[in-house]
């Protein structure tokens, strides 16, 4: 599987993106569950139509896949995604988007296509982090005890595609940027493993065979 994680929207290196198009064709589909933390309503529905049009202009034709749709699901969820070949996860709360993903068997998808380069997963902010193998330090940031599903799940574990934990907004111009040195004062402490990114960056590499020295710590 291809990623292209960012720290914020699509960062700096959208030339990959656009290759991907070329290379595969345009349909990618928009996970926004993140922002489940928020109550439905028109700005919140904006904001994801924002995001949207990052990717409509880099040439994507994009469609929303909620996956509060197919909480208990999994088979049907397998269904749909059977012809879909890229993602797009937006940021917000890593927990609950954690939870969403475990809820509909997302995250069990996404492992089930580790060794599968035809397949894109793009995300930026907690899109990203939720890869990870473990959250904890992220309750610096997002509030662990959120979950408008009711679900019962508290585990700090992610997906568990990667070994390390990306920190985005890291000494950025970004209104998180200061509970972020709380993050990696956190993870260094505890002797996590984890990458910083400032908005802007961008981490692009194939969880094909990932070498584990990418995975080093950095301050």
């Amino acid at each position: 599987m291809k990623l292209y994680l960012s720290s914020y929207r699509l960062g700096n290196d959208t030339s990959f993106l656009q290759k991907w198009i070329s290379e595969n064709g345009n349909k990618i589909m928009v996970i926004p569950n993140a922002v489940d933390v928020f109550d439905d309503s028109d700005r919140k529905t904006a904001g994801i139509i924002d995001k949207c049009s990052d990717l409509e202009a880099l040439g994507f034709k994009t469609e929303i896949l909620d996956l509060r749709n197919y909480f208990g699901k999994k088979t049907e969820l397998n269904s749909f995604l059977k012809d879909r070949r890229a993602f797009y996860v937006i940021g917000g709360n890593v927990f609950v988007l954690n939870r969403a993903m475990k809820l509909s068997g997302f995250d069990d998808f996404l492992l089930s296509k580790i060794d599968d380069d035809s397949v894109l997963y793009s995300g930026f902010s907690a899109g990203m982090c939720v890869l990870t193998h473990n959250l904890d330090g992220f309750h610096l940031v997002d509030n662990q005890e959120i979950d408008p599903y009711n679900s019962g799940i508290t585990s700090m574990n992610g997906v568990g595609i990667i070994n390390y934990l990306p920190v985005p907004h890291y000494k950025s111009d970004h209104p998180e940027s200061p509970a972020i040195d709380d993050v990696v004062k956190y993870l260094n402490q505890n002797g996590l493993s984890y990458r910083t990114l400032q908005d802007g960056d961008v981490i692009i590499e194939s969880t094909i065979k990932m070498d584990d020295t990418k995975n080093m710590r950095k301050s």
